[in-house]
């Protein structure tokens, strides 16, 4: 493990990525686009306000999207149909949800709402997702999902059922992930919620950055997912982790590239400070959201946090300084573990995330070393009643309980994403 950490603070990491060629399902997919535009275009209320921008982005992403090849990690054969997403009329989808009724919200948040609901037409528990009616934006962030979870697929993507164009209606229909979203389970949490001990914030974190690799190295041209945070990590039975909300989604540089120069879009506090500034996107924007997610799941703190003082609510300024000094590591780690974990796997977890959010991007590494390493620390099986080498008794800080109570605003009830933290 020492030489994995050691390899990965090299300035000139490198990843042999995985080149895969186009598909078979190349024609199928382009007959899918077509299939989309004229179903988008049978709409009349949606062809006065939308019809023409649609139009040329369709035509736009279907260019682009000619060289994507999906291999999904549980269907080797390559041979099966690769867009599987299922159309739903508005009207199914209200009786699914008892008419979009409270009860049935899960949360919200700037991109509109998510309701459970059931399906009887595929006797299937299900999360809608109703987006905002905001113009062009939202059906080119709408088209962009159903796109890339029609062709990426991997145990720790969220798997996209279907979805509805109605009118001027848009929704997309997952599969219901029954834990919520890591951010449920980190901040705020609500009452009755598990604690997560040390164990599974490693194997959540492991999951979460090999879903980040399949983007990364398995897709051809690869895809930058460029709204990583927590709360877009969900949960399904045993805390196994899915990436969602692929809407801002991009595909990467290819050849010679070294970036793609695109608007700034994201959430205040994850965003890498080079895109931030500059607008150049590259997959080492992507490490820099995910080391802020480590930093997260280490330390239970959120990436902006206006009711901290001064100084200390931006979680990555705050811990730079500590990153500095190896013996106050441990006044890092999330006080509700509540000493409750290993010193050497919290050092090298630290170490991961200290990489991860470097400045500068060729000093980051790439995620396939990432996801090395937290696979490392995933397999440590930690217990408490056992005391390891490196991990004595009082190498481990533990603040008192009440700091971490009073450190949390809580705003009661569920919610999908209220983190303070703003898209850009």
């Amino acid at each position: 493990m020492d030489s994995v950490v050691r390899s990965l603070s090299s300035n000139e990491l490198q990843s042999s990525r995985v080149i895969t060629k186009p598909g078979s399902c190349l024609v199928r997919i382009v007959g899918r686009l077509i299939c989309i535009e004229r179903f988008l275009a049978d709409r009349r209320p949606f062809i006065n306000r939308f019809n023409d921008p649609v139009r040329l982005y369709i035509n736009q992403l279907s260019g682009k999207l000619k060289t994507i090849s999906s291999f999904s990690e549980t269907s080797k054969g390559g041979g099966s149909e690769p867009i599987k997403a299922q159309i739903f009329s508005f009207r199914e989808l209200a009786a699914a949800t008892r008419n979009f009724r409270a009860d049935c919200l899960l949360g919200e948040g700037g991109f509109g709402r998510v309701y459970k609901g059931k399906l009887e037409s595929i006797n299937q528990v299900v999360a809608i997702k109703q987006l905002d009616r905001n113009g062009l934006q939202g059906n080119r962030e709408f088209l962009v999902e159903v796109l890339m979870l029609s062709l990426l697929h991997h145990p720790n993507l969220v798997n996209l059922i279907g979805y509805c164009a109605d009118g001027d209606q848009r929704l997309l229909i997952y599969e219901y992930m029954p834990l919520g979203s890591l951010d449920d389970h980190l901040h705020d949490i609500s009452p009755g919620t598990k604690f997560i001990d040390w164990n599974t914030r490693m194997r959540i974190a492991a999951g979460a950055a090999r879903g980040l690799e399949y983007l990364h190295d398995k897709a051809s041209p690869p895809v930058i997912y460029r709204d990583l945070k927590s709360s877009n990590i969900l949960l399904d039975k045993g805390y196994h982790p899915k990436l969602s909300d692929f809407g801002l989604a991009k595909l990467g540089p290819v050849g010679d590239n070294t970036h793609v120069s695109t608007r700034v879009m994201g959430t205040y506090g994850y965003c890498a400070p080079e895109y931030a500034m500059t607008g150049q996107l590259t997959l080492k924007s992507d490490v820099y959201s995910f080391g802020v997610v480590l930093l997260e799941i280490i330390t239970g703190r959120k990436a902006i946090d206006d009711s901290k003082a001064a100084g200390e609510q931006n979680l990555v300024s705050w811990a730079r300084p500590l990153f500095k000094d190896r013996l106050r590591f441990a006044q890092m780690a999330d006080p509700m573990l509540r000493g409750q974990y290993p010193s050497r796997g919290l050092y090298q977890a630290l170490a991961i995330a200290a990489m991860c959010v470097q400045e500068q991007p060729n000093m980051r590494p790439v995620i396939a070393d990432v996801v090395t390493a937290l696979s490392y620390l995933a397999s440590q099986r930690y217990d408490p009643g056992i005391i390891l080498p490196n991990d004595s008794p009082g190498s481990a800080y533990t603040p008192p309980r009440a700091n971490r109570d009073s450190d949390r605003k809580l705003n009661g009830g569920r919610r999908y994403d209220r983190n303070p933290t703003k898209r850009l």
